[in-house]
């Protein structure tokens, strides 16, 4: 081989892992948006309820906001089961002990700091009465979570179902493997997704409704429907089975890929279908069915996020990129932030609006000082620990 053809090859594969690295870089635009989208549907249907329903043109708006999770879980879904399966594509065995070092250093250290902040400083709470510590430490808050006598860092329960999720993923795709039944999988998100229908009418059958006539049957239809982890799994499971598709079938993938923009639209119109839906957030319908809709609904959000062909994932955007970076320390502290906010120009003439802003302002501080000062060095630190390994 000559010296210019071996240079020819060398620029080749070189422009290749270049082009490579764009478009995974476009990829991760694509649901940073997203991941931004989901962080101010949260924060502005949070800043509603703690607000009084201020300003005036806020409620309407912000209803729908409480989706914003569901996008999270989505996310959450595709993104983990997305690097797990590659693994198994490449015929790696999963290691737990890494995936949990991982999982542990991007999410616990901030949630410590939030949890020791709710705890030692009252004028942080949005509420009253917080649940028990060991409730948090174990992130089983949102079992049996009394939203109107524990409703303070009632948000947390998200992060509960979440890290079930972290928790029961790598050890299925584990036993998976060792029996030789991983291409077989998809049966079990069939399974878990009827599960979901089945549970969610038991729940609501057996805890729900002989409690409706009580004055605060709500309360029942948070504790036992909204906030349980094996009534919220869809959202997760919509993003394991896009992540599936998207490591597994390349050639349904390429099909999916040239209509980008068409799935954004399509999970409008769902999302549309969806926020009718639940508008009654606690009738039987929007109880058994809106999780799922929504779960496909911001499914398909995803998967144009993903596709080449979608104005998402050309669109690079260092404002959407930044809040998402932001958007976990965002949605730990803003209820708390909102809430001293409030106090604190509590006695001066400010509008309504101003106040929105002022609040966003803060959140935005608190969250990039949670993240430079917690974030960033312990993400520093787990990097240190695995290379090592």
């Amino acid at each position: 081989m000559t010296p210019s053809n071996q240079t020819g090859r060398i620029n080749t594969r070189q422009t290749l892992q270049n082009k490579l690295e764009e478009n995974n870089h476009q990829k991760l635009y694509g649901l940073d948006h997203l991941r931004a989208l989901a962080i101010v549907f949260v924060f502005l249907f949070h800043y509603f309820i703690i607000s009084g329903g201020q300003p005036e043109w806020l409620p309407d708006f912000a209803k729908f906001g409480w989706t914003g999770v569901d996008l999270f879980f989505v996310l959450s879904g595709f993104l983990i089961s997305s690097q797990l399966f590659a693994q198994i594509k490449q015929g790696q065995n999963i290691s737990f002990r890494q995936f949990f070092l991982k999982r542990f250093f991007r999410i616990v250290p901030a949630f410590l700091v939030t949890v020791g902040l709710y705890f030692c400083l009252p004028f942080f709470r949005e509420k009253e009465s917080l649940p028990p510590l060991w409730k948090f430490l174990t992130f089983t808050q949102n079992f049996g979570l009394n939203l109107k006598e524990f409703g303070t860092f009632s948000h947390a329960w998200s992060l509960c179902v979440e890290e079930h999720f972290y928790l029961f993923l790598p050890l299925a795709l584990i036993l998976l493997q060792f029996t030789k039944l991983i291409k077989k999988s998809y049966w079990l998100l069939i399974a878990l997704f009827l599960f979901g229908f089945v549970i969610r009418i038991y729940s609501y059958n057996q805890f729900y409704l002989p409690r409706i006539e009580d004055g605060n049957s709500w309360i029942y239809w948070y504790k036992y429907i909204y906030y349980p982890t094996y009534n919220r799994l869809d959202g997760l499971l919509v993003g394991v089975s896009i992540a599936g598709v998207y490591q597994f079938m390349p050639t349904g993938w390429n099909k999916i890929s040239k209509y980008g923009n068409q799935f954004i639209v399509l999970s409008v119109v769902i999302l549309t279908g969806a926020y009718f839906l639940c508008f009654d957030q606690m009738t039987f319908s929007a109880s058994i069915f809106g999780f799922p809709l929504i779960g496909m609904g911001y499914g398909c959000m995803a998967v144009g996020a993903v596709c080449p062909t979608s104005f998402l994932y050309k669109w690079n955007s260092k404002i959407t990129t930044w809040i998402a970076t932001l958007s976990y320390a965002t949605y730990l502290t803003h209820k708390g932030v909102i809430h001293m906010t409030h106090q604190l120009l509590a006695d001066f003439n400010i509008g309504n609006n101003l106040i929105l802003l002022l609040c966003i302002g803060t959140c935005i501080f608190f969250a990039y000082l949670l993240h430079l000062t917690i974030e960033k060095p312990f993400m520093k630190l787990r990097n240190r620990i695995i290379d090592k390994k």
